[in-house]
């Protein structure tokens, strides 16, 4: 199983969107308590829509990768459309499959992402 793809490396190494928001609509910070990944979410609003959004983080390729490549698709999408958002399209995302730990690690931004806007279920 080879998760070390080239653009997931290159996300992990230059991640997009990456800092922090100063005076955010929503701030969430996510851990992975059985590695100690994490990942914080800050994000502007127009309205429902995300407008800029960044993140902070450390952890695995996988967390801080699906971070970077995340937040790139959903930015100027609206809270109903990442509502739908499961954990397979961030998988997508990578393009490589992954072990069920390695499926955690994958999750974490789409949890501190929806948590963070109140849309988690």
């Amino acid at each position: 199983m080879d998760i070390y793809k080239d653009h997931v490396l290159d996300h992990y190494k230059n991640p997009r969107n990456y800092g922090k928001i100063k005076s955010p609509d929503f701030c969430h910070e996510e851990q992975n308590i059985f590695c100690g990944d994490s990942v914080e979410i800050f994000g502007l609003l127009d309205k429902d829509t995300i407008q800029h959004i960044k993140f902070t983080g450390r952890g695995c390729v996988v967390s801080q990768a699906a971070a970077s490549l995340l937040l790139e698709k959903i930015q100027g999408k609206s809270k109903k459309e990442i509502e739908k958002l499961v954990v397979e399209d961030v998988v997508k995302l990578l393009g490589v499959k992954l072990s069920s730990t390695r499926m955690k690690c994958a999750e974490l931004p789409l949890l501190a992402l929806k948590k963070g806007l109140g849309i988690f279920k």
